[in-house]
C-alpha cells in the first residue's frame, strides 16, 4: 500500500513539473530543448505518410464501394468479426432488371433479346467488379489500414514519450538554474544527467522508428502497382465483354424505326475494334494484320494506311485520327511494337498500329 502511494505521488509530481514546464514554454517564461533537424524532418515525414495514406485509403474505399450505406455495414461487420451479407452490386442490379425486362418483352422480340444479352453482359462486369474490390481490399486497402492501426500508432506512441522525456529534461535545466545551495545544486546536476539519458535513448528508439517510413513508401508502393495491375485486369475484362456485346448486337437487324419517326437508329458499325488482354498495355491485333506492320518495321521506308475508327491523342507524342483518312506511317528505332509514327501534312506523332489498315 505504502508503496503504491509513493509510485502515484511521483507520478503525479512528475505531471505536474511537465504540466508547469509546458505552460512556461508556451508563455516564453522556460527554455526548450529543440530536437535536431534530421528527427524533425522524419516526424514531419511520418505525420505527412500518415495524413495522404489516410486520404488515399478513404478515397480508394469511395471508389470501390460508392454506396456509402454498404460500406458503413461493411465497416460494422468487420469490427464484429463476421461475413456481410452478400447483395447483388450496382452492376448485377441493372443486369437483373435488364434480363426480367428482356423476357417480360419476349427473347424473340429483337429488343427483349438485346435486353438480356445486355443484362448477361452487365452481370459479368458485375462480377469481374466483385473481384476488383476484393483483390484491391487486400492487397492495397488492407496494408494502408495496417500501417495507420499498426505502425503509425507506435511512432504516435513512442513520440509522445519523447515530448515528456523532453519535458523532464527541461524541467531539471530549469531547477539547476534555480539551486542556489550545493546540495541543491549537486541533486539537480544528478537529475539533469539522468533525465538526459533518458532522452537520448527516447530520441534514438523514435529515430529508428521513424526512419522504418521508408521502407513503409517501398512496401506502399509494391502494393500499388499490385492495385493499378487489378484495375488494368478489370477494364480490359469490361472491354472484351463490351466488345463481345456489340458483336452480339450487331446480328440484329442494321435499322429500328425511332418512338417519334423523325430519325433511324443504326447500331455501331461492325468494324473490326481491337481485343484486349488482361496483360497488354493496348489492343492486340491479328496475326495477319501483324505480318504487315511486322513488315514495315524490318524495312526502312514508308506506306500509306487507313484509319479504321477515331482516335484521341493521350499526350503530345501521339497523333490524334480520324476514320477513314488516310496518312503516311513507318517505323523508328526503339518503337514499341504496337506503335507506328504517323504524318498528316505538318502534323505527326504516334499511332497506335490496331487502328490502322495498311493500303497496297
Amino acid at each position: 500500500m505504502d508503496f503504491n502511494v509513493k509510485k502515484l505521488a511521483a507520478d503525479a509530481g512528475t505531471f505536474l513539473s511537465r504540466a508547469v514546464q509546458f505552460t512556461e514554454e508556451k508563455f516564453g517564461q522556460a527554455e526548450k530543448t529543440e530536437l535536431d533537424a534530421h528527427l524533425e524532418n522524419l516526424l514531419a515525414k511520418a505525420e505527412s505518410t500518415k495524413l495522404w495514406t489516410e486520404k488515399i485509403m478513404k478515397q480508394t474505399e469511395v471508389l470501390l464501394q460508392p454506396n456509402p450505406n454498404a460500406r458503413i455495414e461493411e465497416l460494422v461487420y468487420e469490427k464484429l468479426d463476421r461475413k456481410a451479407p452478400s447483395r447483388l452490386n450496382n452492376q448485377e442490379q441493372l443486369a437483373q432488371y435488364m434480363i426480367d425486362a428482356g423476357n417480360e418483352f419476349g427473347p424473340g422480340a429483337a429488343y427483349g433479346n438485346a435486353l438480356i444479352k445486355c443484362g448477361e453482359t452487365q452481370r459479368r462486369i458485375g462480377g469481374a467488379h466483385r473481384e476488383l474490390i476484393q483483390t484491391g481490399a487486400i492487397n492495397f486497402l488492407t496494408p494502408l489500414r495496417n500501417f495507420i492501426e499498426g505502425d503509425y500508432k507506435t511512432i504516435s506512441k513512442e513520440r509522445k514519450l519523447l515530448q515528456n522525456k523532453r519535458l523532464d529534461l527541461d524541467a531539471a535545466k530549469t531547477r539547476l538554474k534555480k539551486a542556489r545551495v550545493a546540495e541543491a545544486r549537486a541533486s539537480a546536476e544528478q537529475e539533469l544527467r539522468i533525465t538526459q539519458s533518458e532522452f537520448d535513448r527516447q530520441a534514438e528508439i523514435t529515430r529508428l522508428l521513424l526512419e522504418g517510413i521508408s521502407s513503409t513508401h517501398a512496401h506502399h508502393l509494391r502494393c500499388l502497382n499490385d492495385f493499378v495491375e487489378a484495375q488494368m485486369t478489370y477494364f480490359a475484362q469490361c472491354y472484351q465483354y463490351m466488345l463481345d456485346l456489340q458483336k452480339q448486337l450487331g446480328s440484329f437487324p442494321s435499322t429500328f424505326a425511332s418512338n417519334n419517326n423523325q430519325s433511324s437508329l443504326t447500331p455501331m458499325q461492325n468494324a473490326p475494334l481491337p481485343s484486349i488482354s488482361a496483360s497488354a498495355s493496348l489492343p492486340t491485333s491479328s496475326n495477319s494484320v501483324t505480318s504487315g506492320f511486322n513488315e514495315l518495321k524490318a524495312a526502312s521506308g514508308n506506306r500509306k494506311a487507313r484509319v479504321l475508327y477515331d482516335y484521341d491523342a493521350a499526350n503530345s507524342s501521339e497523333l490524334s485520327l480520324l476514320a477513314d483518312e488516310v496518312i503516311t506511317v513507318y517505323s523508328m528505332p526503339g518503337m514499341d511494337s504496337d506503335w507506328l509514327m504517323g504524318e498528316r501534312g505538318n502534323q505527326k506523332g504516334k499511332v497506335p498500329i490496331t487502328y490502322l489498315e495498311l493500303l497496297n
